[in-house]
């Protein structure tokens, strides 16, 4: 990753930003003459000052592209990424905007979903090292590793166009699971033809993998409840109730694919004469072919990971059925993106538009009423998938009317790491990391040396603290908090 040039100082940030409202800052648009729009950031005072100038300049660049609308956006995790920063939220007009493969990153639709089950932490104790082992056969994971079945050309061509859908047809879950899924599970206008042959080669028998690096399953235990309505409607009733987390996204597909186009979006950048701050935000008018084979080929990443999710949700039940049978239930909760750009419909300076949204570490996190919410849901607002660390486990949030106004739906996504993977390894070991996490009760399985060291608590932010700033800003509520109890990492 190429270093960022940052054209401020700290201290000259802190004379012009203001604090809106707590937790809400703004650095004018007025600030540097290329910004089109402010940055607007969702932090207390204390993360912002713990956020690295790069990312703030990340999002300053991203301020200058072409038919941005209302703001660049930092949300309570973000921090310094590709070209954008993660955890950062960019729309863009349909006439004059742009589309930037930066702005979504290169694990397309790495997202999470939850389950709950019918089990108490009471049932669960006394076969914890059981099923620590049953995942362990059934769930694939570590860098390259293919999954538990292997796709022709055909087959993959049909699970790119199809998503969850396809993995359901194929006896990898059950229908009522589409329901809870984003965009049930498969987003239209996925073209196969757009994704390069290597892209399928890196994929076709990679999906029903876990992969590596900060992608997991956890099994865990709801902690504490904070709205038991919403709680229930979701399927959660109790404290001590088991649940799994599963984080994944595209593999080698959607990497490919991002790899594709950022060259391709590199040279549309010039053809176009587009001025950009940072060659990482490389991009290309939205009515533009190059932009519309990117999106093409984006949706057909995304649904390789909805279908990467659901079928990981199969091998996750039949880890469950062989250590407490087949009554034992694992009811979808709700499954999210969080890299994904997404064409919808907001209000912008009071007219009501569509616009291209990126979201790159940022979580859909719409309101009551919107129609893209299940139907179950509806009234409620949509769930919000926020993961930890290893150590500090999960929350389920829900949406606000605030982030739909202010942050076109979108919420806090993740702790956001403080610390490099490298500099975590130079820091940490496997060992240690191992034995304080068994401090904790936690049962953590890892496929690859030295994951543990790279995934260490200490490299992320307090899930707290980013949860409660996203609360205390008014984009989302919380509803659940969990904690691990196992942990099966890539």
């Amino acid at each position: 990753m190429s270093a960022t040039r940052i054209d401020f100082s700290k201290a000259e940030l802190m004379r012009v930003i203001k604090e809106i409202r707590p937790a809400v800052w703004e650095i004018p648009k007025n600030f540097r003459p290329y910004m089109n729009v402010p940055v607007r950031i969702y932090m207390t005072k204390k993360m912002l000052d713990m956020t690295e100038d790069g990312a703030i300049q990340q999002a300053m660049n991203v301020a200058a592209l072409p038919g941005i609308q209302k703001a660049s956006i930092m949300l309570p995790d973000a921090h310094w990424g590709y070209g954008f920063c993660v955890g950062g939220v960019a729309a863009f007009d349909l006439e004059e905007g742009i589309v930037s493969p930066g702005g979504i990153g290169y694990d397309i639709n790495c997202g999470v979903r939850f389950l709950a089950t019918n089990l108490s932490l009471d049932d669960l104790r006394p076969r914890i090292r059981e099923l620590l082992r049953a995942v362990e056969r059934f769930i694939a994971a570590g860098v390259g590793r293919g999954g538990r079945i292997s796709l022709s050309r055909a087959e993959l061509d049909e699970l790119l166009v199809d998503g969850a859908k396809w993995a359901v047809e194929h006896g990898y879950g059950f229908e009522e699971d589409l329901l809870h899924i984003e965009d049930g599970g498969r987003i239209e206008g996925a073209d196969p033809s757009k994704v390069s042959n290597r892209a399928k080669q890196r994929g076709h028998d990679q999906v029903g993998s876990l992969g590596s690096g900060n992608h997991y399953v956890e099994v865990e235990v709801v902690e504490r409840i904070f709205d038991n309505a919403v709680a229930k409607r979701m399927g959660i009733y109790e404290e001590g109730q088991i649940g799994v987390m599963i984080h994944t996204g595209s593999r080698g597909l959607g990497h490919q694919v991002a790899s594709d186009y950022i060259e391709v979006m590199r040279r549309a950048s010039r053809k176009y004469n587009l001025r950009l701050r940072d060659i990482q935000l490389a991009c290309a008018p939205f009515q533009s072919p190059e932009a519309q084979d990117y999106l093409a080929a984006m949706r057909a990443a995304a649904n390789f990971a909805f279908a990467n999710r659901q079928i990981l949700t199969h091998w996750m039940r039949q880890a469950f059925y062989e250590v407490f049978g087949e009554d034992v239930e694992l009811k979808l909760v709700y499954d999210v993106a969080h890299n994904i750009g997404k064409v919808e419909t907001h209000k912008v300076n009071g007219e009501t538009k569509k616009v291209i949204v990126h979201r790159k570490g940022a979580t859909r996190g719409f309101p009551a009423g919107r129609p893209e919410i299940p139907a179950d849901y509806r009234d409620i607002g949509q769930p919000i998938l926020v993961g930890g660390s290893m150590r500090e486990g999960s929350y389920i949030l829900i949406g606000t009317n605030v982030s739909l106004e202010e942050v076109f739906g979108s919420t806090v996504h993740g702790a956001g790491r403080t610390l490099s993977r490298k500099a975590a390894k130079r820091r940490f070991s496997d060992s240690f990391v191992r034995r304080k996490l068994e401090e904790y009760g936690i049962y953590v399985s890892a496929a690859s040396r030295g994951e543990l060291a790279e995934e260490a608590p200490e490299a992320y932010k307090s899930l707290e603290m980013v949860v409660d700033a996203a609360v205390k800003a008014g984009i989302a509520r919380k509803v659940v908090k969990a904690r691990p109890i196992i942990v099966r990492k890539g």
